[in-house]
């Protein structure tokens, strides 16, 4: 049975390596960290903690409060490399206009199954027309 303490150092291990990683992917988006700090409330040299530039540096443990701060000042896609694979963090929007959303997802619908018509551009598979248009109505869906 493996040993719990192992498994958390492991874990402890690995999200230390994140935090690297998205240090290396704030700077290559040209994210500064001043600009995380100012927008998460985090003082710049605590994110510098977490998030140091200098090579062999071990980042300070992230805690649960500094990760909802932080969301509001990182790419969600960014503080998703935090979780376990499957996992990802999104925003829900405000005001979503439920009447609009479910007629965006029910043209989108009609449209996917007439794509897997055998008569249509690529039989039961989707041919690259069907594949643009029904982007073209999920983003719609995605909108709404």
């Amino acid at each position: 049975m493996p040993d719990e303490n192992n498994i958390l150092k492991n874990e402890a291990e690995l999200v230390r390596e994140l935090q690297l990683t998205i240090r290396r992917q704030l700077d290559l988006r040209g994210k500064s960290l001043k600009q995380a700090a100012y927008d998460s409330g985090i003082s710049y040299s605590t994110l510098c903690t977490y998030f140091p530039n200098e090579r062999n540096a071990v980042p300070a443990a992230l805690g649960v409060a500094a990760l909802r701060r932080l969301l509001r000042a990182l790419p969600s896609d960014l503080v998703s490399l935090l979780l376990p694979d499957g996992y990802a963090i999104v925003r829900v929007p405000e005001g979503i206009d439920h009447d609009a959303a479910a007629e965006a997802m029910a043209d989108y619908l009609a449209a996917k199954q007439a794509a897997h018509r055998e008569d249509s551009e690529a039989g039961r598979d989707i041919g690259p027309n069907e594949n643009s248009t029904l982007n073209g109505k999920l983003a719609v869906v995605r909108a709404a």
